[in-house]
């Protein structure tokens, strides 16, 4: 399957193509439908129903960020339809696959939801438009330029035929040869902030999440796997718990599971608790947290680094500055923890005993088109012969994007009794233990100031994991993996150091622990932005400078970067009288294409109580498609930013993850939460992301507003482990 981004002349032959025909019937057993399947469609996203309902495809995974009701703006913006009769849908990754990949691309993460596929679902709103003016301009005998649209009617010298009426005629048209977008100044609703469309199933309880599917026959399935990363099941004794009420089987999975099958979630669980196994727990028995930070502190120092960034002599300015300033920071391992763990329902269907023909999968995702690949390679069937169905996630955080383990465990287990559907939900235990973690990293940051105070050099090196090593192995060149390098880029939309240095050198010494990593939210932007931030503080606090205006100064040749900067900090009054005992903290970055600040307000008491007031935010992403949606994600995205922030800490003891449910990993309660102000400023010209890059100056900010309350510099986390008295 091919992850290329559908071109303009591809997706116009793709759309044309699907046009003329009835709709591939997008039927998922035991779930309401909302289209007919005997209903024409315009185009792969849209479909109009006789009833005036209007149904977008969404081909993006909801995972509360929003997406779902952004897109669906798109769309309806260029088909100017009816936004109260909007109702969406996901395309199958199956239906995708046989359409040559009509939808697009199905991932969703790195906040490019809307960023990466704005341009192709809004051509298809307005390939839609033009077929339904087409059909009513036929049926008047008047030329298209002459008719008008309006709320999913079309018009012309007093009369106007619905949506509704024309959708059978329009779908049998040819596609124009040109579709033209509306110039951004001109939208009526994109832009808008408009009420999501999945709150009220939310709100009723109508929702269908993973965890709540039912299925005719369903039995459920507990699941352990080795608690020691990269061990193995040697042997387990089932006699006894297979004699237990409702237990149908006790199935081996893989190398290194074993899963309980029964007819409810509970008993399989308390079987498989009383299940005696024996682990082979191999080579990493023996690894632990302080071994991994005594790895990366070497790697600090150490001749093999890949280069991120270089520009002038970084070396040479450091060893003749007057004057230099470092400082070493780390970031640890920190899991997802979505409030809705792993889980999937596999179905294997077989014509014949022993032989299966069919395997249907039903799991929240945030990639039908990998999710399908999991359950393909697990089935051992050709793609083709196997369907994903995607619900609603319960929290995905990047746990749920590239890596599929529970797709491939559910159809493993699954096989095993044909016919039947299986759901495989994961212990809150087996979720904490076996997840794919924030990569834990060390950064050196030397600084060199000359005779007045400037900054003319800046080495940073990182020490420590790399995601794409540990999942994309392929894609690493020459010992570099690009992504760790997010936000401190010479250019490109990932994330550009704004920061004007005369001499620079970024580079990383890659060591990689036996702990798998993985793309948990905002990504490498965590970190770095951390590193950078706060450094930067300690350098204006060395030149005795105040930290906005070195900021300003470094900042003079990046306006979208100072801009931001210089929001958030006269929102939040830099530099003017507070009540007493409070104290402010910055910090900016780049990342995921959008530019991001943060002021935060602290108070920290003699007792050494910190109370985190106030964060006031800026986010440029360029285009702002619905604004009430992206200070909710603002909000949002400071909660996981500081929950991380106070609490966030994986360690391993002899070879295994030593936080195993929410008393051991807690997170953010409402007493900790501080009021969030937020400042959407698009300057266009651009789409960038909004549910990540804000994550970044959570922590950041409320460090540096720390020192200026304590004078205590915080330069590893979580704070929770800190004595701020």
């Amino acid at each position: 399957m091919s992850a290329a981004v559908l071109n303009r002349r591809g997706f116009l032959h793709a759309t044309s193509a699907a046009a003329g025909g009835l709709m591939v019937g997008f039927h998922v057993p035991g779930l309401a439908q909302t289209a007919a399947a005997d209903t024409p469609e315009l185009n792969a996203w849209v479909q109009v129903l006789p009833d005036e309902t209007v149904v977008i495809r969404i081909a993006r995974s909801e995972m509360g960020q929003g997406t779902l009701t952004g897109l669906a703006q798109l769309v309806a913006e260029e088909l100017e339809c009816d936004w109260t009769r909007v109702k969406t849908e996901y395309p199958t990754p199956g239906q995708n696959l046989a359409r040559n990949r009509a939808w697009g691309s199905m991932s969703t993460g790195g906040s490019r939801g809307v960023r990466e596929s704005h341009e192709y679902v809004r051509k298809g709103g307005a390939l839609a438009r033009a077929l339904l003016i087409q059909a009513a301009a036929n049926q008047w005998d008047v030329p298209v330029v002459a008719c008008t649209t309006a709320a999913g009617w079309v018009q012309h010298a007093g009369k106007r035929l619905s949506y509704g009426q024309l959708a059978a005629e329009a779908a049998k048209l040819a596609a124009p040869a040109d579709i033209q977008l509306k110039p951004v100044k001109d939208w009526q609703l994109a832009g808008r902030p408009m009420k999501r469309l999945d709150t009220k199933p939310k709100l009723d309880g109508s929702q269908v999440y993973g965890m709540d599917l039912p299925l005719p026959g369903m039995l459920n399935a507990a699941i352990k796997d080795c608690p020691v990363f990269g061990g193995k099941l040697k042997s387990f004794d089932a006699t006894e718990v297979e004699k237990r009420p409702g237990v149908k089987k006790v199935v081996k999975v893989g190398d290194s599971a074993v899963a309980v099958v029964a007819d409810t979630w509970w008993r399989a669980k308390t079987a498989l608790d009383a299940l005696a196994i024996v682990w082979d727990e191999g080579a990493n028995a023996t690894q632990n947290s302080v071994d991994t930070a005594a790895t990366l502190k070497a790697g600090l120092d150490a001749a093999d680094a890949a280069v991120g960034s270089s520009q002038g002599d970084a070396r040479t300015a450091l060893a003749s500055a007057a004057r230099t300033v470092e400082a070493i920071y780390s970031y640890p391992h920190q899991n997802h923890a979505t409030m809705e763990v792993m889980n999937a329902t596999a179905l294997i269907t077989a014509a014949t005993p022993g032989t299966p023909e069919r395997c249907e999968v039903w799991t929240p995702t945030q990639n039908g088109e990998a999710a399908l690949a999991a359950a393909a390679e697990a089935s051992g069937l050709p793609p083709s012969q196997c369907e994903v169905y995607k619900l609603h996630l319960g929290g995905g955080f990047g746990r749920r994007g590239a890596v599929h383990d529970w797709v491939r465990q559910a159809v493993a287990i699954a096989k095993e009794l044909p016919g039947t559907p299986v759901k495989l939900i994961w212990s809150r235990e087996e979720d904490m233990t076996h997840g794919r973690y924030h990569p834990v990293t060390q950064c050196k940051l030397t600084a060199g100031l000359d005779a007045a105070g400037k900054l003319t050099a800046l080495h940073m090196r990182i020490s420590g994991q790399s995601i794409v090593a540990g999942i994309f192995p392929q894609n690493i060149r020459d010992g570099k993996d690009p992504a760790v390098f997010q936000g401190l880029n010479a250019s490109g939309a990932e994330g550009v150091l704004g920061y004007a240095v005369p001499h620079l050198l970024i580079d990383h010494a890659m060591r990689n622990p036996t702990v798998p990593p993985g793309f948990w939210r905002g990504v490498n932007l965590n970190q770095n932005a951390v590193y950078l931030e706060c450094f930067i503080d300690e350098v204006a606090h060395a030149a005795k400078r105040d930290p906005l205006e070195l900021r300003r100064e470094l900042l003079a040749g990046s306006p979208k970067h100072l801009a931001v900067l210089n929001a958030v900090a006269a929102k939040a009054g830099w530099g003017k009288p507070r009540a007493k005992g409070r104290s402010l903290g910055l910090a900016q970055i780049m990342g995921f294409g959008s530019y991001v600040a943060a002021c935060a307000e602290v108070s920290v008491s003699k007792a050494g109580e910190l109370k985190i007031h106030r964060i006031v935010a800026a986010t440029d992403p360029g285009h702002a498609v619905n604004p009430q949606q992206i200070a909710a994600q603002v909000e949002g995205s400071f909660v996981y930013g500081l929950s991380a922030a106070l609490f966030g800490e994986i360690t391993v003891k002899e070879g295994r993850v030593e936080q195993q449910n929410f008393d051991t990993y807690p997170v953010m309660k409402m007493e900790h939460m501080p009021a969030v102000e937020t400042i959407c400023m698009p300057s266009g010209g651009f789409w960038g992301g909004v549910g990540e890059p804000t994550i970044a100056v959570a922590a950041p900010a409320v460090l540096n507003a720390i020192f200026a309350a304590t004078g205590k510099r915080i330069r590893d986390l979580p704070l929770a482990r800190h004595k701020l008295a």
